[in-house]
């Protein structure tokens, strides 16, 4: 006999509601970040936090591509600091002070997720729900996103309520206890003014903080712990290592594309889920296009340079590495006098880094460095002169962004920035053409320690020498050859 399509999608469903559990054996990475890590962030915001506050963190939003499509979902890096959590829907509320609930059990925390759904998760992967929060994660007051509404937080009785104010961009999908309805119910329960509030003031009641929150952030995530560090240093590894398979198999006639195919390919070998940021692969004048991210050249000229800046993010943690190389092995007498003067820039600036010493100290040098010697090589009148042939900043922090949270001023153990000096010449520049096209850019990650700094992105070669002499080795892709495009399938 056979059984009607209904029945059989409604044994399959309760077979998922009741049958699927989260202390069940799952083929993840043994290297997460552990529920501890997590909570101990949150004990550490918890200390820093004012007196009599409450400070609220929400999922970041679902993003649509285009019609029924929506781009991979990633993670708020502040709720994801904080919990571990990587699904959407969902507000934390971490208090100062115990809290007492209508039972009389005493509190700090609260955690809303979205709820378990088996027809759902056929067809989008699996949710933790209010018990899979409590088991996976070690929040034991976690609730389903559906009881936010009803539940009886006194907002009133905060002499802070800290968040980061709201940009309008969220849909709503519909759901009673979607991200829309969080935010919204959030609005009613605090009495936020959305009538009289606009982007950068302070909401309207006395105690809503939208200011406070990111430097409390910036000051606990600035600061690398250990287990965050083991992260970073795979992060920036699984670049490099991108950087260098790339210089051995780069040779003239291939597209931008296909060199940031490479890129990422090592990256998802090594079991990166993400790259941090949307890859920059410029070729010749493209390079002078500082985020370049079309990577659409269909052929790479024997005398063009390539900047490459990608970065792996590997559980959650970005790299930030940039490297420039000549397609055909060998950099011309102008490209290597550029270069040579990004790479001194660099050099000189790295070896400043250590705890006390300044942003802007780094900065300040690896700027003047450049201007005298693009005043040496004629390209600008005087080290004085005003150009834009280094129009960006030298460092920022990286982590679970590539542009992390952090403080600036003087650096502190444990940090960990890039130090990413450039020249970009482009085309019709006002100096000699034979400059016209070259762009460079070094960009390394280095990590303060107590005395001095480590280079974590060294493995990628970083001299004119060394990369000329690593272009020459044989890449695994050199036999790597597919079927060309018919006509008609071009």
């Amino acid at each position: 006999m056979r059984l009607p399509k209904t029945f059989i999608l409604t044994i399959l469903i309760t077979a998922l509601l009741s049958g699927f559990s989260f202390s069940q054996a799952q083929e993840t990475p043994a290297d997460y970040l552990k529920p501890e890590f997590h909570q101990k962030r949150r004990e550490a915001l918890r200390a820093k936090l004012p007196d009599n506050s409450v400070a609220v963190f929400f999922a970041n939003p679902v993003r649509n591509r285009a019609n029924d499509v929506d781009f991979i979902y990633h993670q708020d890096p502040n709720l994801f600091y904080l919990t571990g959590y990587k699904e959407p829907h969902a507000v934390l509320l971490v208090f100062k002070d115990k809290q007492t609930n209508p039972d009389g059990k005493s509190y700090n925390e609260i955690f809303f997720v979205q709820e378990r759904n088996a027809r759902a998760e056929m067809w989008t992967g699996r949710r933790l729900g209010d018990k899979g929060a409590q088991e996976k994660l070690g929040i034991l007051n976690s609730f389903n996103n559906s009881e936010f509404k009803e539940y009886d937080v006194d907002f009133t009785g905060f002499d802070k309520i800290l968040f980061y104010d709201f940009n309008n961009d969220v849909r709503d999908t519909g759901s009673p206890s979607d991200l829309f309805d969080l935010i919204s119910q959030f609005k009613t329960k605090v009495g936020y003014d959305t009538e009289n509030t606009t982007l950068g003031t302070e909401p309207q009641k006395n105690n809503l903080n939208v200011r406070e929150l990111n430097s409390i952030m910036a000051s606990l995530r600035g600061i690398k712990t250990p287990e965050e560090l083991e992260l970073l240093r795979k992060a920036v590894f699984i670049s490099t290592v991108g950087q260098v398979e790339v210089m051995k198999a780069m040779k003239p006639g291939l597209s931008e594309t296909e060199i940031q195919g490479i890129h990422e390919f090592v990256f998802k070998k090594y079991g990166s889920e993400y790259e941090g940021y949307p890859s920059i692969v410029g070729a010749g004048n493209n390079g002078c296009i500082l985020h370049y991210v079309e990577n659409h050249k269909p052929h790479i000229e024997s005398k063009e340079m390539v900047l490459m800046d990608l970065g792996a993010e590997y559980h959650g943690y970005t790299a930030d590495v940039t490297r420039t190389i000549p397609v055909d092995g060998k950099f011309s007498p102008e490209e290597k006098a550029i270069y040579d003067l990004v790479y001194k820039a660099q050099e000189e600036a790295i070896q400043m880094i250590k705890p006390g010493v300044t942003f802007q100290e780094i900065g300040a040098h690896a700027k003047n460095v450049i201007n005298e010697g693009l005043a040496e090589l004629g390209i600008i009148e005087s080290k004085d002169a005003r150009h834009l042939y280094y129009p960006h900043g030298l460092s920022h922090h990286i982590g679970l962004d590539v542009h992390d949270l952090g403080t600036r001023g003087a650096l502190k153990e444990n940090m960990v920035i890039t130090v990413e000096p450039g020249i970009y010449i482009p085309s019709n520049s006002k100096c000699n053409p034979k400059w016209w096209g070259i762009a460079v850019r070094i960009e390394d990650d280095v990590l303060i320690t107590k005395d001095g700094f480590e280079l974590l992105s060294a493995f990628a070669p970083r001299t004119t020498e060394e990369i000329e002499k690593m272009m020459k080795q044989k890449s695994p892709l050199d036999k790597f050859d597919l079927p060309a495009l018919k006509k008609g399938q071009e």
